[in-house]
């Protein structure tokens, strides 16, 4: 279905790169025209340059609540409009031992990743309204559901996020504004490697990612490396009219990571049949 978000207006966070990247440019590809909005000004105005005249950039940091309302400001007196809003933008920060930590890491992740999408919800959620209802989107993590070690601060902001979702679908339905979460999973971004890599030359920064989806694989039924164009599908979709009838739900695109660990279940099929 082509042209399935033709004249609409989307919002993305976080969008001159990875997971944000891949979704502007799949709206565009629909017929949306999509602001890029990022803390980065040179990145993102190069990637508005290269989604061509149906992209702009408006630099912007979430964690600040009045730069988000300024951002559906710019959207709206541009473009009269807005129908779809990706709250992407999200930072991973660092890994620390909870006993040691000085909460200065904390605060800085639930700014930008829990803050960010409250202030993107209302006041897109706001905008919409006036507009006859939209879509609001916003980017959690299979972390907020399956915590790992050492990212406290990271998993609890993205279990908030989740369950804020839910929460702001509720009274926001009745003014046709449609709330949902994606969970990434195993998906490979610029961020991913900087995260774990950090501080490693780009020699033992590659070896050490061939580990970690080589790790990262072997927990998912689909043995599938994840791209940001795979998330960007179920975006796409959460943005359009197909999901029409869909409210405060989350959707895994992990590779059925949550789903179930495979290794799992073959140690305890093998341990059966050895038993029998």
């Amino acid at each position: 279905m082509p042209d399935e978000l033709a004249g609409k207006v989307a919002i993305v966070t976080g969008g001159s790169s990875g997971i944000g990247l891949g979704a502007a440019g799949r709206m565009v590809a629909e017929g949306a025209t999509v602001v890029i909005a990022d803390i980065n000004q040179a990145r993102g105005e190069k990637a508005a340059e290269t989604l061509g005249g149906s992209a702009v950039f408006k630099l912007t940091d979430v964690a600040q609540a009045d730069q988000v309302a300024a951002l559906v400001d710019f959207t709206m007196d541009r473009f009269g409009a807005l129908h779809v809003m990706f709250n992407n933008a999200g930072i991973s920060g660092a890994r620390k031992v909870l006993v040691e930590e000085d909460f200065a890491d904390f605060h800085e992740v639930l700014g930008v990743n829990l803050l960010g999408v409250f202030a993107g919800t209302a006041y897109a959620a706001k905008a919409m309204a006036r507009g006859g209802g939209g879509s609001v989107i916003n980017n959690a993590s299979i972390g907020g559901v399956q915590p790992t070690p050492s990212q406290w601060a990271y998993n609890s902001s993205k279990a908030a996020v989740i369950h804020f979702t839910k929460s702001a679908a509720i009274p926001l339905g009745a003014s046709g504004v449609r709330v949902n979460c994606i969970a990434p999973g195993n998906v490979e971004t610029e961020i991913l490697g900087n995260t774990i890599g950090a501080g490693l030359p780009d020699d033992e920064k590659a070896e050490m990612m061939e580990k970690v989806r080589a790790f990262l694989l072997a927990r998912q039924p689909i043995k599938l490396q994840g791209k940001p164009d795979d998330v960007a599908e179920v975006v796409l979709f959460l943005g359009t009219d197909r999901s029409r009838y869909i409210t405060g739900t989350v959707i895994p695109v992990d590779g059925g990571q949550l789903a179930g660990n495979p290794s799992a279940s073959a140690d305890f099929a093998g341990l059966r049949k050895r038993e029998g």
